[in-house]
């Protein structure tokens, strides 16, 4: 900055020097006239190569969707703004996204608080009547769902980036297209979803002036750490949710990592400057979950990074069927709500998303409609959980999200009907991680309406396929647990009697504690045929919950406090009559009581 101040004092002072020389010449040489302008010209552009820093222009309004038009062209365009207080020419300049870049912008003097359109040559006559525009070649094509633009000078600098999203609309009706996106405010570039929104504009935009919805929307918050992934042993890749300094970035006293791992190199990583890589002297170890600690990195607006900033990390590992269960699943959603699937890592390896995807089954039961968890990594580590969605917002309106970087929005969801259907996860080769062929009648028998209840699993490292692994979600619970331990979920541990009453007083009534009354059986050895007959206090047989079932060497029944025909039974005790025997003739008889205490 210092080397720049002293180049347009000098510039500023030859400009001086030369502007009273012209004047002193003027009457005496027609052609001094000439030259001197010349030579104004020439210093001017000069002057302006200096004004390239970073955010000294921005792209500050987005035409992504200009379908169905609402009083703008349909034209995709970005408008971009000088926020510094010089003349920049933009000569050879792009802009471009993740397929490709422009081409070069002809010569353009964009003046200090004033704003220019960009746009296809094609797009240019209809533009320019509403403000400054310029044509470029190979204008990028914007993606309706979110694309990652940036601004380039012609000494290949990037000046400006931003990776928007549909999300930022923040409005369903303007998000189906004919309105534009706009900065709020163009002096605090940094702080991303934060700083947009819809345009406010009766045309749908305001290109060519100042943005409908400018307002002051100062930056006061330091980055948080998102999360940090791993591209081989030696590499790191930190993601924030801003933009950072990029000197501050690059420091590497900045970052430390437990288990004896030391930083060799760190970069931040351009165009959009949110992310930083750090390179190891020593490589990390297949199995090992390590952990970074980042302090002193500030964003743009130099706030320093406080509140979010460890973040584990690991080496990843193929998913194996059984490492990855189905955890939670809502597939009636509420009106305007949408299917959730959530994942859980019962596996003790470290998961890389990007690596994952959802499906389901076609009527000729092959694999249909796979879907990716994730587009970039993101590593879900044993004990963690994940969850599929088409909109973030719409899940965290209609349940309590405690984790929201634990919610991924993809594209669309697979079909999972509301009656019956099925849902696998599977890994990059294609092998189902786990499937759970799900039904309606798997929700608690006195639900009336089982619109917008998620199934949840009692025990994820029991079997899927069970109906009775499965409940309803509890009403305590908001009837959906996205992200996070189920309301439902009661972990079976082995007892050393064979039949075990979990708990002795159960309440059926859907609060999420104790709604179902678990018989825990252990046989010791294989080859075992159950009955279970459940009678109340007068000896009548109310409910016959199990016939001829073929047993593994353990495992539970779930009974839900109704009777044969799925009536509700009256409070009371209850006795649990269990009958197991084998081929070879031997048999074991077991009577439990449990107490049904229903509020009624």
């Amino acid at each position: 900055m210092l080397q720049n101040l002293i180049c347009r004092q000098r510039v500023d002072k030859l400009i001086r020097e030369q502007g009273d020389r012209a004047i002193k010449s003027y009457h005496r040489n027609k052609y001094s006239k000439i030259k001197t302008i010349l030579i104004y010209i020439f210093l001017f552009i000069q002057l302006d190569s200096y004004a390239q820093d970073r955010y000294d222009v921005v792209i500050d309004e987005i035409m992504a969707d200009p379908t169905p038009a609402v009083g703008l062209p349909n034209s995709e365009w970005i408008e971009i703004k000088n926020t510094s207080t010089s003349i920049i020419n933009l000569q050879g300049w792009r802009v471009g996204d993740a397929s490709g870049q422009s081409g070069l912008m002809p010569p353009f003097q964009l003046l200090p608080d004033s704003f220019v359109i960009i746009c296809s040559a094609g797009s240019l006559p209809a533009m320019s009547g509403f403000g400054m525009a310029i044509p470029v070649t190979s204008f990028p094509s914007l993606d309706n769902d979110g694309d990652k633009l940036f601004l380039k000078a012609a000494n290949g600098k990037t000046i400006h980036a931003v990776n928007y999203q549909s999300s930022w609309y923040r409005n369903e009706l303007k998000k189906e297209g004919g309105w534009s996106l706009e900065m709020i405010n163009p002096l605090n570039p940094c702080t991303g979803q934060k700083n947009w929104n819809a345009s406010d504009h009766t045309h749908g935009g305001s290109p060519g002036r100042k943005n409908s919805i400018d307002a002051n929307n100062d930056d006061q918050v330091g980055p948080n750490l998102l999360h940090a992934y791993t591209t081989d042993s030696l590499t790191i890749i930190l993601v924030f949710d801003e933009p950072v300094d990029s000197l501050k970035g690059a420091m590497i006293a900045n970052y430390t990592i437990d288990g004896g791992l030391n930083i060799n190199g760190a970069v931040t990583l351009s165009p959009l400057f949110d992310q930083v890589r750090l390179k190891l002297q020593t490589s990390m170890q297949p199995g090992v979950t390590y952990n970074i600690t980042v302090s002193t990195v500030t964003d743009c607006s130099n706030n320093a990074i406080a509140n979010i900033n460890k973040a584990k990390l690991g080496l990843p590992e193929t998913a194996w069927p059984g490492d990855l269960v189905i955890n939670e699943i809502l597939f009636d959603p509420k009106p305007n709500g949408f299917d959730y699937v959530e994942v859980y890592n019962n596996s003790d390896r470290i998961l890389d998303a990007a690596n994952l995807y959802v499906a389901n089954r076609n009527s000729s039961g092959a694999i249909s409609s796979m879907r990716s968890f994730s587009q970039d990594p993101f590593f879900i580590f044993p004990g963690e959980y994940l969850v599929i969605t088409e909109n973030a917002a719409r899940l965290a309106l209609h349940y309590h999200v405690r984790y929201p970087d634990r919610v991924f929005e993809i594209t669309s969801m697979p079909s999972f009907p509301d009656d019956e259907g099925i849902v696998i996860v599977l890994n990059f080769r294609g092998d189902v991680l786990d499937e759970v062929a799900y039904h309606s009648n798997w929700h608690f028998k006195l639900l009336q309406d089982k619109e917008g209840i998620s199934l949840e699993k009692i025990d994820a490292l029991m079997s899927s396929t069970d109906p009775e692994n499965w409940h309803s979600a509890a009403s305590t619970a908001g009837y959906g647990t996205p992200g996070y331990i189920n309301s439902q979920f009661k972990k079976y541990t082995s007892s050393l009697a064979t039949i075990e009453l979990i708990p002795a007083v159960f309440s059926p009534d859907n609060d999420g504690k104790d709604d179902v009354a678990s018989i825990v059986y252990k046989t010791g050895s294989p080859g075992y045929i159950a009955n279970l007959v459940i009678f109340d206090a007068a000896g009548r047989p109310v409910r016959k919950l199990i016939r001829n079932a073929i047993l593994g060497t353990e495992g539970h029944w779930n009974w839900d406090g109704l009777d044969e025909k799925g009536n509700q039974l009256p409070l009371g005790v209850y006795v649990i009559f269990v009958e197991l025997f084998n081929l070879e003739g031997k048999v074991e008889r077991f009577k439990n009581v449990v107490t049904l205490a229903r509020k009624l």
